[in-house]
């Protein structure tokens, strides 16, 4: 049986309906706003795993093209591999329902949003968000939701909720929110230079429609909610837990808060191995080992918090607002056009930047239609920035990471018009423990001013953690500059990048409910000293960019007159392919006159631009060129003033005395200045050699 609600956002209508398609699936629902459709499908395995200590759930968010009425493109005319951004949707929609789903449940769980149709104003990520949740509210599946997303945009002073395609082309902010009634569990964006009362005010802007539409997918669950399939819990118990504990904890107290993340790991595992020792009999069922696991986990997870909350002492020494060392470095390869070595603590971001030609531009083949994007930013975390052996791989954190430092740095990125040059900056992470992607971020701008790249301003990065003591929040503190193991033991990860005068990028994941505005305030407050501190010691490093490496492409611009387009290009671009070939260098006209020319070298950039110019510029009588010799006769010589323009300078106008042979003032291949004395009726050019005009105005 179909069933459907709907509600009004607007001027349009929400549908969620289901019981038509997909019915073989735990949960199906199809989503629609406007002209843009979601299948949002969930299914769980039929086998249960006991005592897993995670969900193992996947979001698979893929766009067929057909949905825009597009073919793809390239040779193979079928979806493939997912592109970056399904990625990063299929990100957007895990993290906030993740935390939501029982590990005791024990079933792997996929959960796939299709987008099937999209009108180019209604963008699909965040219908893809509800429609999931509204799938998993729907199914058997054990779930503590719904959840729903919102994007707000800023535009003009004011908050718009859900911005279509062509408001996000003016908004200074953009931001999407994620979470339940009861409070936000996910946030990421980016902006230009917002203040925090500005991203404050689209969090609790965001929390209304999030609301309402929780609401709407518990009106649906009313109408077509399944019953709920059991959870398999462990109805086993760690045997001599107590035993195991008060031996533990004296020596965890310890081991936890030694210095260096490796000396910690080590003297952990090396209290684990000792007291696993004495109770290898027991631990030999994998029940028991897990269980056994399962407890140093939670030793752990309260010392660091306990300490934190009732003394103020992180596990490597420092206060709640302090900052690891940092150190920066640039130029630290010889070819690369700019590079920078960014250390913070253990988490160490070597950035390279590479300039390239208008010909190196991303091209993206979307629904939304085809666009390119001159700055691309990669990061790269291979398993020895942890001291693991791995697969070097790119993976959804690679993406997701990679698009975050990206977007930080992107509004501080200067124009085409004002730098017409691609750029690519590859981050590789050397060392890990804490944010690299905001090492990232700020090794990467270190590397873009290495580079020679005219930054509007300096961006630095900072991750933000957050302790609480329940969920009154009696108590809590807020960290500055969090290790990895702060994160992977606390409440919220806050990353937030910008400069000295306002935020550009910002992500965050939190694991409990209901997180109030006044902690969210102290955390971006707090965020912004660290980011200055960061900015501080990076200016110190290098605060302004550097002459452009020898070994980047030369880049120079011109304008011809529209009219003369034509000559530059010629029949079928025979002209233009004729000039690449000749001088080596990559030549782009826009349909406004203005011509780039990209070569490897200064000198065939130069020359390229000489002869563009000999193609469309007009002879000016009374200007003096730098001309070549290209014949000598007796009566006089000709001089090609500009590529393919030649004009006769008489030998009467070589100099204010007679002159008996032309070769005893001018030789072939000679590089002599010369003055266009007047283009005659039949388009011939008269010269006067310089040297004779300069005489002759004596």
């Amino acid at each position: 049986m179909v069933q459907r609600v709907t509600r009004k956002i607007g001027d349009q209508e929400l549908i969620l309906e289901t019981g038509k398609i997909g019915k073989q699936a735990n949960g199906c629902v199809y989503a629609q706003i406007g002209g843009t459709s979601v299948i949002a499908t969930v299914c769980a395995s039929s086998e249960v795993k006991e005592g897993l200590d995670f969900v193992p759930v996947t979001v698979e968010y893929n766009e067929k093209f057909y949905a825009a009425g597009k073919i793809p493109g390239g040779f193979v005319k079928r979806e493939g591999r997912p592109k970056d951004k399904e990625i990063l949707v299929s990100r957007l929609i895990d993290r906030p329902m993740r935390p939501l789903f029982e590990t005791a449940f024990g079933r792997e769980i996929q959960i796939v949003p299709t987008c099937v149709s999209v009108d180019g104003v209604n963008p699909p990520d965040i219908l893809a968000v509800i429609a999931s949740s509204a799938a998993v509210s729907i199914s058997d599946i054990p779930f503590h939701g719904p959840v729903a997303g919102c994007r707000v945009g800023y535009i003009d002073g004011e908050y718009v909720l859900n911005p279509t395609y062509e408001q996000m082309e003016k908004v200074q902010l953009e931001i999407v929110v994620a979470g339940t009634k009861d409070g936000f569990t996910m946030v990421e964006g980016g902006a230009n230079e917002v203040s925090e009362e500005v991203m404050l005010g689209a969090l609790e802007k965001a929390q209304g429609f999030i609301t309402d539409m929780c609401l709407l997918q518990e009106e649906l669950v009313k109408l077509a909610g399944k019953e709920k399939l059991p959870l398999a819990p462990l109805n086993v118990e760690l045997a001599n837990a107590d035993a195991i504990k008060a031996e533990a904890l004296p020596l965890m107290q310890t081991a936890c808060f030694l210095k260096g993340k490796q000396a910690r790991g080590e003297a952990v595992k090396a209290v684990k191995n000792q007291i696993a020792e004495k109770y290898a009999e027991q631990l030999e069922d994998p029940v028991q080992a897990k269980l056994f696991s399962a407890l140093f986990d939670d030793i752990q997870y309260d010392l660091l918090r306990s300490s934190i909350l009732e003394k103020g002492l992180r596990i490597d020494g420092r206060g709640t607002e302090d900052i690891r060392p940092i150190t920066c470095e640039i130029n630290v390869l010889p070819r690369p056009h700019g590079s920078a070595l960014f250390t913070r603590g253990e988490t160490q971001s070597l950035a390279v930047t590479t300039l390239g030609t208008a010909m190196d531009e991303q091209v993206y083949d979307d629904i939304e239609g085809d666009r390119s994007e001159n700055f691309i930013l990669h990061y790269n975390f291979p398993p020895y920035s942890v001291g693991e052996v791995g697969k070097l791989t790119t993976g959804r954190r690679e993406i997701g990471h990679g698009n975050l430092a990206r977007r930080s740095l992107a509004p501080m990125i200067p124009s085409r018009s004002e730098f017409p040059y691609t750029i690519r900056v590859v981050s590789e992470i050397m060392e890990s423990n804490g944010s690299s992607s905001q090492a990232s971020t700020c090794g990467g701008c270190l590397s873009l001013l290495a580079a020679g790249v005219p930054m509007k301003k300096m961006v630095a990065g900072i991750a933000m953690g957050l302790i609480t003591d329940g969920p009154q929040y009696k108590k809590y503190a807020i960290l500055s500059d969090i290790l990895g193991e702060e994160d992977h033991l606390g409440d919220m990860d806050f990353k937030v990048a910008g400069t000295h005068d306002g935020i550009t990028g910002f992500q965050m994941d939190i694991k409990i409910a209901g997180v109030s505005m006044d902690i969210m305030r102290k955390a971006l407050a707090q965020a912004k000293r660290g980011r200055e501190h960061i900015l501080g010691i990076m200016e110190k490093c290098i605060n302004k960019p550097q002459p452009i490496s020898p070994y980047a492409p030369k880049i120079d611009t011109m304008k011809i007159a529209v009219d003369k387009i034509g000559a530059l290009i010629g029949p079928g671009g025979k002209n233009v392919k004729a000039l690449c070939q000749q001088y080596g260098v990559t030549i782009n006209t826009e349909d406004d006159g203005t011509v780039t020319i990209y070569g490897k070298t200064g000198n065939a950039t130069d020359a390229a631009k000489k002869a563009i110019k000999g193609i469309c510029e007009d002879p000016e009588p009374g200007t003096i060129y730098q001309g070549t010799v290209k014949r000598i006769m007796d009566f006089g010589a000709f001089i090609e003033i500009l590529p393919g323009k030649e004009g006769l300078c008489h030998i009467s106008k070589l100099s204010r005395q007679r002159v008996e042979k032309v070769t005893d003032v001018l030789k072939e291949g000679q590089s002599v200045p010369v003055k266009l004395l007047e283009v005659d009726k039949m388009g011939r050019l008269n010269l006067s050699y310089i040297d004779a005009v300069e005489e002759q105005s004596k």
